[in-house]
């Protein structure tokens, strides 16, 4: 009988067990008996050693069936609970339009073909160069509401960006994208661990480089050298539930309203732009710390810096970065 019919059909399989376990305890009981001769004795353990070498190859081909068989009823039924969601929603009043499924995402790239279709590159640098900006207006938002402060939050000195959201929203739109539509556990997750991972290794590179940190756990229980803590790492598993099922169906169709005809020269031309952002945020990062510690400009690059991007300026843009000296005397 076929492994998959015997999967679906428990009392085959039932069947099937009992014949194998009384042919084996069978030829055990010959063994134990004493009146096989040692030749046959001998040839019966060759059977029995064959026989579970076999059975237990079945039994992993089995359980990766069951996984397949696990993983294809969670995504059936995902599926249905999400179009439920919608159809319930849909006779309610929202300010906002509800988000598609993943399932209607995937149809329409298909239908449409695409040019960020799926996970293309396209399709990844619009997530991160979205993921920027949307980071920074709902970080700035947050703070105004929570403390009546507004701050520019921006991680690029041109524009409205941060790279650690947009790394973010990259990192998790990878790490979650298979599960897109299967249950909000594995969103949860999946959010946690790539969110905090992400979140370490941007604290560690600028420290490691730039010599100055961005935010500091240090003072919330169960942190990992102040650069990541648990509270945090729940506020990343529930962000990746709602990146997987909320954020990143809504980013996606509005990806997909970018014709195909200016699609990818506009995602070059972005993607230059980013590029270049990144390289003079760096540059002039770096003599900015190299002005903290007295160093004259050594050439007419590290001059131009000094004149167009002062001290207060970069103060000014970068106004959450906080360099290891201040962070050291402001803990003495």
């Amino acid at each position: 009988m076929d492994k998959l019919e015997l999967l679906f059909a428990p009392g085959a399989y039932r069947r099937r067990a009992e014949q194998i376990r009384a042919e084996l305890f069978g030829m055990l009981d010959r063994l134990e008996g004493g009146e096989l001769t040692d030749e046959q004795s001998d040839q019966v353990r060759r059977d029995i050693q064959d026989r579970l070498k076999q059975l237990k190859a079945e039994q992993s081909e089995m359980i990766g069936y069951m996984a397949e068989g696990a993983n294809f009823i969670d995504e059936a039924e995902t599926r249905l609970k999400e179009i439920e969601r919608v159809v319930r929603k849909k006779r309610r009043f929202h300010l906002l339009p509800l988000a598609p499924t993943n399932a209607q995402i995937d149809r329409d790239e298909r239908r449409t073909h695409h040019f960020a279709q799926g996970m293309s590159l396209y399709k990844l640098f619009w997530v991160f160069f979205i993921g920027c900006f949307l980071g920074v207006v709902v970080e700035r938002t947050w703070c105004y509401v929570r403390y009546g402060l507004y701050e520019p939050r921006v991680g690029l000195i041109y524009g409205p960006f941060n790279l650690v959201y947009g790394i973010g929203a990259w990192a998790l739109t990878m790490a979650l994208y298979p599960f897109r539509n299967r249950s909000k556990v594995f969103s949860f997750a999946g959010g946690a661990l790539i969110g905090s991972a992400v979140e370490y290794a941007c604290s560690l590179f600028q420290e490691t480089v730039f010599g100055s940190v961005s935010w500091d756990y240090s003072n919330q229980p169960f942190n990992l050298n102040g650069r990541i803590c648990l509270l945090y790492a729940i506020y990343w598993g529930i962000l990746g539930v709602m990146w997987i099922k909320d954020l990143y169906p809504r980013m996606a169709k509005l990806i997909l309203k970018i014709p195909n005809r200016v699609g990818k020269p506009l995602t070059f031309l972005l993607a230059g732009f980013m590029i270049v952002n990144s390289v003079m945020t760096g540059l002039t990062t770096l003599r900015w710390m190299q002005r903290r510690q007295g160093e004259p400009p050594s050439n007419a690059m590290e001059a131009y810096f000094d004149e167009h991007y002062p001290d207060e300026r970069m103060a000014s843009i970068l106004s959450n970065l906080v360099f290891n000296d201040e962070r050291e005397g402001a803990q003495e």
